[in-house]
């Protein structure tokens, strides 16, 4: 029979419904999903050898669960992921304010519905996509929130008095029977308010203003956690953690093309920018980098974390900055360039937490500092390494080079707004940069050719072989020793 056509209590026990807890539901439907070879948590990347089985035994278990991460690491992602382990579609009685089930109510409306119409109790149906709250934990967060409280307009309007349980007005727990419950941020949440969990998660019992009811709430819990969270704003109380099932540990990409995977997913580009702007991998590359060095950076405090938001921000602000240059030339089309990503620089600055020594140095300054940092770590990825020291007769790699920037007695500038065409003229005219592309990165195409080079330039300024000054409107390079020898 189709749920559409089970309006009563009658026709649900004749459709053989049996009532199944929500743990039970998330339990068989894991099953059939790993069974068929299903994708369970999609757009998820990153995790499929570490958090995402460790989740699955979870369920299996049927634990309530605390993940615990730094910010940024799809904690509330993963848990919103878990409706689709529900069933679509629950019976419940209906009006009830706690989704009691038919075949087993617990609220003192449902018991008397039951009783008083028995067979015709009338039900309705229960999408999963209902079926999820979610709390963030505030410093400000109440019993009343979260478990409930007497209400006295209730009281006054049905004529009750206070010794009357039907004169209690149920919190967001209760109304969130046999769902799944996030509490975000658990640690800021009071600790009295922490203790009021105690019964619900063990027991099932609530306890409003001297009322003790038994009501035996069948729920998924899901808690987050920031590790920093126990020593700078608050701590889970050790009673809690003693009843939540199974602590798991998230993590940040360990890869730059899991990165890659997740910033592309998530970053939000206009139709236009996606037709009008290419990126070079190369340039997908460079900005996760710069993710990947603040995690690591001695400016940046570790235990704060850098959000995977980093990243997605950023390359918004990098695919904006080249649009903006392109509608200032009137260029239909342009490409990424390095120097664009003196753009993505807002979008590090307010993501991350510095230490004393990074507030010393400045905010704008560490995240340049990045930039430069990330095209060091790579550049050996694509050519030789650049030797600290040398014997005099060598000839190295990148020798033509600095020899042809020692030959420029005015600099070589690139400009930040250059149309297409003079930039490209501008970095065809190193020719060295030519030979040493076409020796080692013999397969580049034209199109990505350009990004190369400027990364080389840079990455030369870097290992101290040229020397860089930014300017109001781009950036100069220059032989670093060629200006003072030239004076002598």
């Amino acid at each position: 029979m189709k749920i559409e056509n089970i309006t009563t209590l009658g026709e649900l026990k004749k459709s053989g419904y049996q009532p199944k807890s929500i743990k039970d539901e998330l339990r068989d439907n894991l099953i059939e999903k790993i069974k068929n070879k299903e994708t369970i948590f999609k757009g998820v990347h990153g995790y499929e050898n570490t958090v995402i089985p460790e989740l699955q035994r979870a369920i299996l278990s049927r634990h309530n669960i605390n993940l615990l991460g730094l910010r940024g690491q799809a904690k509330t992602r993963l848990a919103r992921l878990m409706l689709t382990l529900l069933d679509e579609y629950i019976p419940v009685v209906e009006g009830s304010e706690i989704n009691d089930d038919p075949l087993q109510p617990i609220s003192r409306y449902a018991i008397q519905l039951v009783e008083e119409k028995g067979d015709d109790t009338p039900i309705s149906w229960l999408h999963r996509s209902e079926r999820f709250a979610e709390k963030l934990a505030t410093p400000d967060v109440t019993v009343a929130d979260i478990i409930g409280d007497v209400d006295p307009i209730k009281a006054a309007n049905l004529k009750l008095s206070y010794a009357d349980d039907r004169v209690i007005h149920y919190g967001m727990i209760p109304r969130a029977n046999r769902c799944i419950f996030v509490i975000n941020e658990l640690p800021d949440l009071q600790a009295r308010i922490q203790v009021a969990l105690f019964n619900i998660l063990q027991e099932g019992d609530i306890q409003i203003r001297g009322f003790k009811l038994r009501l035996p709430l069948d729920m998924q819990f899901i808690f987050t956690a920031n590790p920093e969270d126990y020593t700078n704003r608050g701590s889970i109380v050790t009673p809690l953690k003693d009843r939540i099932g199974s602590q798991i540990l998230t993590h940040y990409p360990n890869d730059i093309e899991t990165a890659k995977t997740i910033t592309q997913q998530e970053a939000k580009s206009d139709i236009r920018q996606q037709d009008s702007i290419y990126v070079p991998e190369l340039a997908k590359d460079v900005l996760e980098q710069v993710v990947f060095e603040a995690r690591h950076s001695d400016f940046i405090d570790e235990k704060s974390g850098v959000s995977a938001r980093l990243s997605i921000t950023a390359y918004e602000n990098l695919l904006s900055a080249a649009e903006l240059r392109a509608l200032k030339n009137n260029d239909e089309k342009t490409a990424v360039r390095l120097s664009d990503f003196l753009g993505i620089i807002p979008a590090i600055t307010g993501k991350v937490e510095l230490v004393y020594e990074g507030e010393q140095e400045g905010a704008a300054n560490v995240a340049y500092n990045l930039i430069g940092e990330a095209v060091k770590t790579l550049f050996i990825q694509y050519f030789p390494e650049i030797e600290k020291l040398k014997k005099q007769d060598d000839v190295g790699p990148y020798d033509d080079i600095v020899s042809w920037f020692f030959n420029q007695s005015d600099g070589f500038e690139l400009l930040d707004d250059l149309r297409d065409k003079e930039y490209k003229s501008l970095l065809e005219a190193v020719t060295p940069l030519d030979d040493l592309i076409a020796k080692h990165q013999s397969n580049l195409s034209k199109e990505d050719s350009y990004f190369m080079k400027e990364f080389v330039l840079w990455a030369l300024v870097e290992y101290k072989q040229l020397s860089k000054y930014r300017f109001t409107k781009g950036i100069q390079f220059k032989d670093p020793y060629g200006s003072f020898i030239k004076g002598l």
